[in-house]
């Protein structure tokens, strides 16, 4: 492999070499800061419970550009049924083996050669470049990319444009661009029978019973439509548990975990109070507690969209779409202090699978992307 021709590519396989498992970092954001710094990055490492963060920007000018994303990975599951180790990148049929490779390691390379080579050719652009990095976007996600905006809004530092460069691709390079993320909202219900006998069901309260056509009015009810970004809101039961163990045994009580993934067309305390006028309707004795929830956050088309899109189809030839699908991502601390975000990184198809990959041919496109990306927003002379 020619490195130099290839530059994404050699740090790609890099970064896969460092086998970090949420939420270690192991060593990889050491790495970025050894690229960084010759560059006249300030690098800040910021570290909270195990989890290790990165904060890094070059200039005081505004507009602030900063590209985000995480070095943390999934674990690889049983390596058997990996064709090759999933910490030693390997390069077959065209494609870049590893856990990592698409989710994000491959992103956090293309953000660092699109930097060094926008600089080589701009060294007197005006405005910030920034990068945002944490190993804790796997995990809970409580002391990665949350403590770093909490940072740098306690400092007043806010950013313009955002790139999270979550794999938001589908079929091909840049076909899919995310402007936005729905809700998440999580509650977990527990709901009170009374224990007894199977053969005497007139002394007992079967909570099963009771919740089962509470459950189906929660799936079949319309929170709302959606718009012109996001889809309808939907509610989904992902486990229930009751039962002794014993056959014959009435439940004295039945746990339900549910999410919710809502536009803003929804906002979280609409949903908990309608949530909870059902349980009543349906007279319910039970308890209820909220566990989890990130709110929806939505870039409409304005200069980063459309610096994004421009620069996509300068590189691929691609009409990028923009899509507000899928699950939660950092995007949602970051937008608290960003007025304008979008993912965007590799085909998606393989992250979090056996046998993780990501096309050797986007990796140096996806970094002229992120460079592009950089020419468009960032003036060519220091002023502002």
């Amino acid at each position: 492999m020619d490195a130099a021709a290839r530059p994404t590519l050699a740090l790609t396989r890099e970064l896969i070499a460092l086998r970090s498992l949420t939420p270690d970092d192991a060593g990889c954001q050491a790495l970025l800061q050894r690229r960084l710094g010759p560059l006249g990055f300030a690098c800040e490492t910021l570290a909270s419970a195990g989890v290790t963060n990165l904060w890094a920007r070059r200039g005081t000018a505004r507009p602030v550009v900063c590209f985000a994303g995480h070095t943390d990975v999934v674990p690889p599951g049983p390596l058997a049924d990996w064709h090759s180790d999933p910490f030693a990148p390997v390069e077959r049929d065209g494609c870049l083996y590893g856990r990592g490779s698409a989710d994000m390691k491959s992103s956090l390379a293309a953000f660092v050669i699109a930097i060094e080579r926008f600089l080589a050719d701009r060294p007197d652009a005006g405005g910030s470049i920034a990068l945002l990095v944490t190993s804790d976007e796997e995990g809970p996600a409580t002391d990665g990319t949350v403590k770093v905006v909490e940072r740098l809004a306690a400092r007043g530092e806010r950013l313009d444009y955002c790139v999270v460069g979550e794999p938001s691709s589908v079929a091909t390079l840049g076909d899919t661009i995310k402007n936005g993320r729905r809700g998440s909202l999580s509650g977990t219900l527990t709901v009170k029978g009374v224990q007894g006998h199977v053969a005497y069901p007139e002394r007992a309260r079967n909570p099963i019973h009771l919740v089962a056509p509470v459950l189906a009015e929660l799936a079949a009810t319309e929170w709302d439509r959606g718009d012109a970004y996001f889809p309808p809101t939907t509610w989904q039961c992902s486990n229930i548990h009751a039962g002794t163990g014993a056959t014959n045994v009435i439940p004295g009580a039945l746990e339900v975990t549910f999410n919710f993934r809502h536009s803003p067309a929804s906002p979280r305390t609409s949903l908990q109070q309608r949530f909870e006028a059902i349980l009543r309707r349906h007279g319910l004795d039970y308890d209820l507690a909220w566990t989890g929830w990130g709110k929806p956050f939505l870039t409409p088309r304005g200069p980063l969209v459309e610096a994004t899109a421009q620069a996509i189809h300068a590189v691929t030839g691609t009409t990028t779409q923009l899509s507000c699908t899928g699950g939660t991502s950092d995007g949602r601390f970051i937008a608290d202090i960003c007025d304008e975000l979008v993912e965007l990184g590799p085909v998606n198809a393989t992250i979090h699978k056996v046998d993780e990959h990501v096309r050797i041919a986007d990796l140096e496109p996806l970094s002229a992307i992120y460079r592009g990306i950089l020419e468009r927003l960032l003036p060519a002379q220091e002023r502002r």
